[in-house]
């Protein structure tokens, strides 16, 4: 029987964990053609951390505990290298813990890796819960992240990958950034399955303005010389155009080369020391048997 373990990292939000982990138990129960597991990755909460009951679809529960707070990114990548050299597994499914990610459609990732087992498997974002202006700057996101990548990012942390896939990247710089635009970069071959972005299950949501921003950069930033390939280009048929546009082709190719900048310092988010050193922020390991 093939084993799926299920990637939950938490950083103090551990009323919604053990709802998630209650509605993922009730979608997985019924399942045969696999076991699961869990590990959280808890990323230095500073609210202390309830009692916490492995659900009884689940062969094992193991928490995490980390030392420092590194970021929601960073538990996923450092996740995967730790599943990847001291867990057997065949499949790991990456998934939020707040609830936005929504537990029953983990029935659709497995239907996608049931029917092609050798191709791993992303949500695809068809319907997002949030309002009018966060909706309005993601399509821009993705639109701007289109025209310099010519990637098309439709899809967060939500996945099930398989193991190989995994192998592939553990040891890849850019996942200490972003998950989703490692992902887009590094594996040619992948299969959707549509999504409904739900709504956190208490508290409101993390994803600030200024973290849109961020996550949108730094998922564009894992392109890097793509975008600087693809903004040469733009700049150099704007400097034919200077004499039709004037002084609005100047300002498009001083915005583009400052877009170059930002996109260059987000870059720099990629460490592959620190994600070969991850390891190094364990504080402890909770096997949850009851």
């Amino acid at each position: 029987m093939k084993k799926i373990i299920i990637l939950l990292p938490v950083y103090n939000d551990w009323e919604s964990l053990i709802k998630v982990l209650e509605e993922i138990n009730s979608v997985i129960k019924d399942v045969q053609k696999y076991k699961f597991e869990c590990i959280i990755v808890n990323d230095s909460s500073t609210i202390g951390k309830p009692k916490i009951i492995k659900p009884k679809s689940f062969n094992s529960l193991k928490i995490i505990n980390m030392k420092e707070n590194r970021g929601h990114a960073r538990c996923n990548a450092f996740g995967l290298r730790y599943i990847n050299s001291n867990e057997t597994y065949d499949y790991v499914i990456v998934m939020d813990s707040d609830g936005e990610d929504r537990p029953i459609e983990i029935k659709d990732l497995i239907n996608k890796i049931s029917e092609n087992p050798e191709t791993s498997v992303v949500a695809r974002r068809v319907k997002r819960a949030e309002g009018l202006i966060f909706q309005t700057l993601y399509q821009i996101h993705k639109l701007i992240t289109f025209i310099f990548t010519g990637k098309k990012v439709n899809f967060g942390n939500y996945s099930c990958l398989t193991k190989r896939d995994v192998i592939i990247l553990s040891d890849k710089a850019s996942l200490w950034s972003s998950f989703s635009g490692s992902i887009k970069k590094n594996l040619t071959n992948l299969n959707e399955t549509d999504s409904i972005r739900g709504l956190r299950y208490f508290g409101p949501s993390k994803m600030s303005l200024f973290n849109l921003i961020i996550h949108s950069f730094s998922i564009i930033g894992v392109f890097k010389y793509t975008v600087f390939l693809r903004s040469t280009f733009m700049i150099i048929i704007l400097s034919f155009l200077i004499n039709t546009l004037g002084s609005i082709a100047i300002t498009i190719q001083i915005l583009i080369v400052f877009f170059n900048l930002l996109i260059f310092i987000v870059s720099m988010r990629e460490n592959e020391k620190a994600l070969f050193e991850s390891n190094d922020n364990i504080l402890n390991e909770n096997e949850i048997t009851h």
